[in-house]
């Protein structure tokens, strides 16, 4: 499976919502598609689920317009708008109907499918006494059950208590083991717990594409934190003569110590400290987190 969007550009009125977005998806991968709200994120969503077309630009899978397509995209959006009086059964069989799934089909793959989502033995309660968390594993369902290619989700936990949103990230894990997934969100902590790989977006346009481990790789300063005991104090005139120390920053027992290369100096620093009986309170790594490094993109 590969997914390519290319150059899609969706305005509103004189307001740009997406700018000349372009992304690849390819089977197996859970994306993140992340930035802050009224970034765009929903509007690229919908235009890849071909629930709104763009003004300009084309989305492919496989090759063929998204419009040929939709029997191979599951859709779940950020609020799931089922029938209060039906049933979870009945929601999924409505769901199936509507996508074109023999009856027959329905009738041994919402069972699988109830069970796949943890709702098993829910499939004779209505839809009206669920939990937010219900719901959304409940919504995840009827987007599985005509067995995408991969499935597209828009804020899928935002809007839940810590509790659903915990069972649902839970459920997007098990999930994305077997199926492919963009999953659009503002929680950079979700998107860090799911995604290998993220693309950020804001004001509609694209500005990184990239993995976690890139991303923080690229913006670690090389420092090294280190708390020491009043009577080391001297030790820190030998840090600043060692040849892979740049700079050395004291605030009381506190230092921080930029090196030449974390990964080969930490340990040749922490052999010094211990060469000289240092008493070490702590050392650590200073290296930006994902929240760190978002912020500075999109402030």
């Amino acid at each position: 499976m590969k997914l390519e969007i290319r150059n899609v550009t969706k305005t509103y009125k004189e307001k740009i919502a997406v700018n000349n977005f372009s992304m690849e998806l390819q089977s197996g991968e859970c994306v993140g598609l992340i930035g802050p709200n009224g970034a765009g994120k929903s509007t690229i969503i919908k235009v890849i689920s071909d629930i709104i077309n763009a003004n300009s630009g084309e989305v492919l899978l496989n090759g063929n317009k998204i419009s040929q397509m939709k029997r191979e995209i599951g859709y779940l959006p950020q609020y799931p708008n089922f029938f209060n009086w039906m049933t979870a059964k009945e929601t999924l069989a409505f769901m199936g109907e509507l996508s074109g799934i023999p009856k027959e089909e329905l009738v041994k793959s919402i069972p699988e499918i109830l069970i796949k989502v943890g709702l098993k033995g829910e499939e004779n309660s209505k839809v009206g006494t669920f939990s937010g968390g219900m719901k959304q594993r409940l919504g995840i369902a009827q987007a599985l059950l005509h067995k995408p290619s991969f499935i597209v989700m828009d804020e899928p936990v935002s809007a839940l208590d810590p509790i659903g949103r915990r069972e649902v990230l839970n459920l997007i894990e098990e999930i994305k083991k077997d199926t492919t997934i963009l999953l659009s969100t503002h929680i950079l902590s979700d998107a860090e717990e799911l995604c290998e790989r993220f693309v950020v977006i804001k004001n509609g346009t694209k500005i990184e594409d990239t993995t976690i481990t890139e991303l923080l790789n690229r913006n670690s300063e090389n420092k090294i934190n280190v708390e020491i005991t009043d009577k080391d104090q001297p030790w820190i005139e030998v840090i600043k003569k060692l040849p892979y120390v740049q700079e050395v920053e004291v605030i009381g027992y506190k230092i921080k110590i930029n090196v030449d290369n974390i990964k080969n100096n930490k340990n040749m620093l922490l052999k010094n400290a211990l060469d000289h009986e240092v008493d070490i309170v702590k050392f650590d790594i200073n290296n930006d987190t994902l929240e760190d490094i978002f912020l500075t993109l999109v402030v």
